[in-house]
């Protein structure tokens, strides 16, 4: 059999992982364009909404097959397909032809974030796995600030088509590196069919759940959502018993019987919710309270990104050392110090403060992230890496998702109470306050009032944030200190 080439493989990993990541923040600068474009103003949210819930709805179902099947055919498949449907984003002559395409965009997407992390542990002993995991995590920080940039340059030069269009040569090579390059024994096949039931009541469950929370966000309680989230429940009972019963199930339930693989999937999901906390409200404070460009806000995250990689790899050495209720504890504490100054930061503050928030931040998320991916791997059987990754990728999405949503009510909640004791009418006035342009239109008493209303609003936002920290190291706290061997002995077994 051929030899894998470890490194033209991990390039190729870490490219897949920056296509994916980019593709988030990329369009939203050309966003206003397509939509000039295109029209259909009213309904361009769901070319974020579709890329989100079909990516999420088949991570279950691409990390099953990659134990099953392999992982190379599914990520060239998830490459393929999310080629093609970046093909067809550009060629789109309409929104709603293009949010389809986003469809099939997400759904390819789905395959290549999963499998990826799953290539990385094949690929790399434990030891060595969590600085490689942090490299790879840095693409998404570099993404959120090329992206834009990216988008921008694009859109001027060649048109908004080519966004889309420019990941069929970058899907090409990637199709290229991992056919030639990598190589894995071929797994055998089980003779026990497909759980399709349980694949389908998942894909319902973690639809209804994310759709749900989605037009929570957008359009508060309502009828719809309560019927969606209600049929989340139902649906997530009947997997659980299908899963029961299944001869192979799409995740077996003895995957819970392990308290650090429930745990850290839990941390990794309070730590996304509050990751979107720090990506999408600081550079609101920037612009909003601070009076700053968009620029400058999307500028005070890059520390993040960029230490992001060193919190990764202090997690990589203390795996080796201390138990993982330790490294976890450790790198919680780290985000918990930045969780209390952003919450304790008073309105007049310097950007120079909030760079000093970014960074501590990025430390300790970068190290929690990792530490979750590594334990969420390490704490089951090597034949079960894929679903247990697909898992940890599908609970951070679930994070993110659910707190955006109730981010976004906690922080409407805050500013039409602020605007109702002003006794401000124009509830349309805080969406000019957060766009520098039409701030400046703005008398000035009226402009420090909202700006105080919205910094209220914020640190409801940042209070909710710190709980979630508080929480995550509350379930830290729950693993036995005996698992942290399990990280040194992996090292010395493979």
């Amino acid at each position: 059999m051929m030899k894998t080439n470890v490194t033209r493989v991990t390039i190729a990993v870490f490219v897949a992982t920056f296509m994916t990541a980019i593709e988030g923040t990329i369009i939203t600068t050309a966003m206003p364009t397509i939509v000039g474009s295109l029209h259909g103003i009213e309904i361009m949210n769901w070319v974020f909404s579709i890329y989100l819930l079909t990516s999420a709805m088949l991570t279950p179902i691409y990390g099953k097959l990659a134990d099953t099947i392999g992982r190379k055919p599914i990520f060239l498949f998830g490459t393929l397909l999310f080629m093609i449907g970046s093909a067809l984003c550009g060629l789109s002559n309409s929104m709603l032809t293009l949010i389809l395409s986003r469809a099939v965009q997400g759904i390819g997407a789905g395959a290549m974030m999963p499998v990826a992390l799953t290539i990385i542990a094949d690929l790399y002993p434990v030891e060595k796995r969590a600085k490689v995991l942090g490299l790879n995590s840095t693409a998404w920080g570099i993404a959120s600030v090329v992206g834009p940039l990216a988008g921008g340059v694009i859109v001027d030069t060649v048109g908004w088509h080519w966004i889309f269009f420019i990941n069929v040569p970058i899907g090409v090579f990637l199709l290229g590196m991992i056919w030639f390059y990598f190589h894995e024994n071929k797994k055998t096949k089980k003779s026990g069919k497909m759980d399709l039931l349980g694949s389908f009541l998942m894909m319902v469950t973690l639809v209804s759940l994310l759709l749900g929370f989605q037009l929570l966000g957008d359009q508060g309680l309502s009828v719809a959502v309560v019927s969606l989230l209600i049929l989340a429940i139902v649906t997530f009972l009947l997997f659980y018993r299908v899963e029961k019963k299944a001869a192979d199930p799409l995740i077996d339930l003895a995957l819970f019987h392990s308290r650090t693989f429930v745990v850290v999937n839990i941390v990794a999901a309070l730590a996304s919710g509050f990751l979107m906390g720090i990506d999408v409200y600081i550079p609101m404070w920037m612009q909003g309270v601070l009076g700053m460009s968009a620029g400058i806000g999307g500028l005070v995250l890059a520390p993040l990104s960029i230490l992001w990689m060193v919190g990764s790899f202090l997690a990589s050495r203390w795996l080796l050392k201390r138990s993982v209720s330790w490294v976890l504890t450790a790198s919680l504490l780290i985000t918990l110090v930045g969780a209390v100054w952003l919450f304790i930061t008073p309105m007049k503050t310097s950007f120079l403060w909030f760079l000093g928030i970014s960074s501590i931040t990025g430390i300790g998320l970068g190290a929690t992230m990792v530490v979750c991916t590594v334990t969420a791997q390490t704490s089951v059987p090597h034949s079960q890496i894929g679903v247990a990754t697909s898992f940890n990728t599908l609970l951070r999405t679930i994070g993110q998702t659910i707190m955006v949503s109730v981010f976004g009510i906690v922080l409407n909640i805050s500013n039409n109470f602020g605007l109702k004791e002003a006794g401000i009418q124009d509830q349309e006035i805080m969406n000019r306050l957060v766009d520098p342009t039409a701030a400046k239109k703005l008398s000035t008493d009226i402009l420090l009032q909202l700006r105080g209303i919205l910094y209220d609003g914020l640190h409801w936002v940042y209070g909710l944030g710190l709980l979630l920290i508080v929480l995550a190291l509350v379930f830290a706290r729950t693993i036995r200190r005996e698992s942290g061997t399990m990280i040194k002995k992996e090292s010395q077994v493979i």
